[in-house]
């Protein structure tokens, strides 16, 4: 729960689509033992909902995420040296059920950014499987002024999602990249204007939500092996995702569509 009671995590259900919104506006969404503990929760809870399709985070207030609470680091800084380092191993520790939950997930997560995605928030943006950002959305790896490297993913999701050039630029120069750029870039898949924003975000998710869901769960399985994948490897694993999807009732409903000339009606099964 956040300070004042609150939740942590807001949840909003429409049809198959479960939105998540970061809730500490007050703190611009800097992650804190609630929030993460939150977010971590309600993605396992997620992840098991064969009935939720398609997933959405986005933040309350006036930003996406900030990153990390600069405020706990400051009154850290003066204690011991193996108690900071102690301290930041399990927080940043704490951070990788959330990752590996959105990785893990069999269906879409769609990160909806408005204004400020800093720090972790610019790492949970590469992470989720697509992005899409008000006109007024910036995106920053502010890691480095603050003397430290990436932590929760960025290191891993960043380049695969622009590139190892880029990603080393937008990490060691900390600049600032408006939506247009981190669009250019592939960091994002759309920029819309800010007004736009809720309209379009729920317009992409019940597209993705009214897909054949276990075929997205494959599509994720082998994009994220493949980096790693020797040729003869992936290629089985192609074949053995296609031919499971084969059997699933989404398959034959695809099927009849195409010689029906209509459009399917996937049910996720």
């Amino acid at each position: 729960m956040s300070r004042d009671g609150e939740a942590a995590i807001l949840l909003q259900r429409d049809g198959a689509v479960q939105t998540l919104t970061l809730n500490r506006p007050e703190s611009r969404n800097a992650l804190t033992g609630g929030l993460k503990e939150e977010l971590r929760d309600r993605l396992h809870e997620v992840e098991h909902d064969d009935s939720i399709r398609a997933v959405v985070i986005r933040g309350a207030g006036k930003s996406f995420m900030a990153g990390g609470d600069v405020k706990f680091f400051d009154r850290l800084k003066h204690e011991p040296r193996e108690v900071i380092r102690r301290t930041f191993l399990q927080r940043i520790h704490d951070l990788h059920p959330i990752l590996f939950a959105i990785r893990r997930m069999p269906k879409p997560v769609i990160a909806s950014v408005h204004h400020a995605a800093a720090g972790f928030g610019t790492s949970l943006v590469a992470a989720c499987d697509m992005a899409i950002a008000s006109d007024d959305a910036f995106f920053v790896m502010s890691y480095i002024h603050l003397g430290v490297s990436p932590d929760g993913g960025g290191s891993f999701f960043l380049p695969r999602a622009i590139g190892a050039r880029r990603a080393f630029e937008m990490a060691a120069l900390g600049e600032r990249w408006d939506a247009a750029r981190a669009a250019e870039a592939g960091l994002i898949n759309r920029v819309v204007p800010a007004t736009d924003l809720e309209r379009e975000t729920r317009e992409l998710a019940h597209r993705l939500a009214s897909g054949p869901t276990r075929a997205y769960a494959s599509l994720k399985r082998l994009m994220d092996a493949a980096p790693t994948t020797q040729l003869a490897a992936q290629m089985q694993a192609e074949a053995e995702a296609f031919a499971e999807c084969a059997t699933t009732e989404d398959f034959k409903e695809g099927v009849s569509a195409f010689n029906e000339h209509r459009t399917p009606a996937f049910k996720g099964r």
